[in-house]
């Protein structure tokens, strides 16, 4: 009987292939006619050492010299097979890295870094070789197992994958100032220092008692958080006052434009443009106009929830909380940090 009736693959095998189960059965069938390890490869169509491992894999041992020889079974060379196909597999890289581990999950949980964050940093500063390492993929792959010591729960942007629909802006039927479609490219491409966003973060009377105003330099993503008295026009300009004081004659060259909302608090945001600094406002609902700046507002979530009271938070705990933002790695940055990158920026603004 022909080889081909126990073979059901192609005759033509791809170099390198293992055997399949058909062949097992046909190595069977043609080594009790009493081929040779030759013959049955030139049947198979493979390396003579292929069938001669093969045979080796599916006889068992002699456990005596009485009796007849065992013979090859196809059925064990088969269960053979997969037993050491399982044993393999490479070893897990995370094993090898328990010390780069310990280290993201301290990162994480002190300092509130994401996983990029931690793989960006380890390698701009050269902390771990890159065996000692593995990818951002591989450690979200790992904690979504379970295989790591912290939750997902832990990891908020994890979490945070929202699907937005673009709208069409609103037109405002108040106007305080220059609307954000009359403001140049430049600010948008993010190519130079000096543009900023700004907002104001709430508490847990809606802005009745004492809230944050943020703002957040777009090319470096530094982030200020002042503490104000209330979500009043007053109030903003009294912190941008002190700014102004902070920066001096160089404030316009800090600042040198703005983009806030067509919030209330802003009715009388215009003011800041006497010190040479450009003042744009977005178009009603539209959050999506100002994007890093809400983003940080969500990141800074993590030191002041929702619902819970500005006033129960001290000034300086609101500025070390954005100083902990400004200190964490951007993979966007070149895995440097906003206070680096912003640091140079005034380095260079007052060397002029």
């Amino acid at each position: 009987m022909d080889c081909q009736d126990y073979i059901t693959v192609p005759a033509e095998r791809k170099k390198g292939q293992h055997l399949q189960r058909e062949e097992r059965g046909a190595i069977q069938h043609l080594r009790n006619q009493g081929l040779s390890i030759r013959a049955i490869a030139r049947e198979i169509g493979c390396s003579p050492t292929t069938v001669m491992n093969e045979l080796r894999r599916g006889t068992p041992p002699r456990k005596s010299n009485k009796g007849r020889k065992p013979g090859y079974s196809a059925k064990r060379g088969e269960a053979v097979y997969k037993a050491n196909r399982q044993r393999c597999r490479k070893p897990h890289k995370i094993a090898r890295c328990r010390r780069f581990i310990e280290w993201v999950v301290q990162q994480c949980r002190e300092h509130k870094w994401s996983f990029d964050d931690c793989v960006g940093r380890a390698r701009l500063q050269g902390l771990f070789s890159e065996d000692e390492m593995v990818c951002t993929h591989t450690l979200y792959n790992e904690v979504w197992a379970g295989n790591l010591s912290i939750a997902v729960t832990e990891l908020p942007e994890a979490t945070k994958r929202k699907q937005h629909k673009e709208t069409r802006p609103r037109e405002s039927k108040k106007s305080y100032g220059k609307c954000i479609s009359v403001r140049p490219e430049i600010v948008s491409h993010r190519i130079e220092e000096g543009h900023w966003e700004g907002d104001t973060v709430v508490g847990k009377r809606a802005g009745k008692e004492a809230v944050i105003l943020s703002l957040l330099e777009k090319k470096t993503e530094n982030y200020l958080a002042i503490q104000i008295a209330g979500k009043t026009a007053a109030a903003v300009r009294a912190a941008m006052e002190e700014l102004k004081a902070e920066y001096g004659e160089r404030f316009s060259q800090v600042f040198k434009t703005i983009t806030v909302d067509n919030g209330s608090e802003f009715s009388d945001f215009c003011a800041v443009e006497q010190w040479g600094t450009a003042v744009y406002f977005a178009h009603p609902y539209t959050s999506w106009e100002r994007p890093q700046n809400e983003r940080h507002n969500g990141l800074f979530r993590a030191f002041v929830p929702k619902g819970a009271s500005i006033e129960n938070f001290s000034p300086e705990y609101i500025l070390s909380a954005a100083d902990e933002l400004n200190g964490r790695p951007r993979k966007k940055l070149g895995c440097h940090t906003p206070e680096e990158l912003f640091e140079a920026f005034l380095d260079r603004v007052y060397a002029t």
